[in-house]
């Protein structure tokens, strides 16, 4: 681990300790425009990583919890260094009680991460990734738990309600694996996908912090992605992206050609 992913992985589990845990299932809530739960945690976690994470490269910070004005601009500003964060990626999550929510910081640099470190801070759980480094689970290389070779034996995490409805409708009625999960954190999800846990992985679009660092860890864990319509990730909208994924690059070709057949 470089000395930059170090101090990132130090910050990101102190402040998850500090500024995420002491507040859970205490704190009032609010909804957002587009309908999603903002709480005192999120806006604080956010404060607590930009002063952090400028500290120790001074990027631009792209937050979920600005406005969009605020989020182009930073974009506009970090083409050579960009810090991207979810303070708490499944707010919903974290204010019913559900142990499943997450911080996501990724480095991005001409568009694309650099490193990607997100903490699941109810378990400890510290998943990090530099490009051409390798994945990692708290200093245990990643994946974990080998792929399954069928895509019938293959758990999927599906999140249903972004998809298109005939293909939604196909994948509950006739799907081509052995079971499904979805529990409303899609940068957990990542890293459950990059450490074996779940085998592929399907969401109708994620904003550009809910993928910068799942990505990024899961390719460095030897997984493979695409989008609905592009077998390059990386191209399309930046700031709305479906994703097609798997453990493996084989799995992935499955998958997706049975979606598009599917569609």
């Amino acid at each position: 681990m470089n000395e930059l992913l170090q101090q990132v992985c130090i910050a990101v589990r102190k402040i998850g300790r500090e500024q995420v845990m002491p507040r859970y299932l205490k704190v009032a809530h609010e909804r957002k425009t587009d309908g999603s739960l903002l709480t005192e945690a999120d806006l604080a976690t956010q404060r607590a990583l930009i002063e952090a994470l400028t500290r120790i490269a001074p990027y631009p910070v792209l937050g979920e919890e600005m406005t969009e004005d605020e989020q182009r601009q930073s974009w506009a500003q970090g083409h050579d260094g960009l810090w991207c964060v979810d303070p708490i990626d499944g707010t919903t999550n974290f204010v019913t009680g559900l142990p499943f929510f997450a911080i996501s910081v990724a480095l991005i640099k001409q568009g694309r991460p650099q490193l990607g470190v997100i903490y699941d801070p109810q378990a400890d759980e510290l998943f990090y990734a530099e490009l051409g480094g390798g994945a990692y689970l708290d200093g245990d290389r990643l994946p974990i738990k080998q792929p399954l070779p069928a895509l019938k034996a293959c758990i999927a995490g599906v999140d249903f309600k972004r998809l298109a409805k005939d293909l939604a409708v196909r994948l509950a009625s006739a799907h081509p694996y052995s079971s499904q999960r979805n529990l409303g954190a899609s940068t957990l999800d990542w890293c459950y996908l990059a450490a074996g846990r779940i085998h592929l992985y399907l969401h109708g679009g994620q904003k550009l912090w809910d993928y910068a660092a799942g990505a990024l860890i899961l390719t460095e864990a030897g997984g493979a992605i695409s989008t609905l319509d592009e077998d390059d990730f990386w191209q399309g909208d930046l700031w709305q992206r479906s994703v097609v994924a798997a453990l493996t690059p084989p799995l992935l070709a499955a998958w997706r050609d049975w979606i598009r057949q599917s569609g």
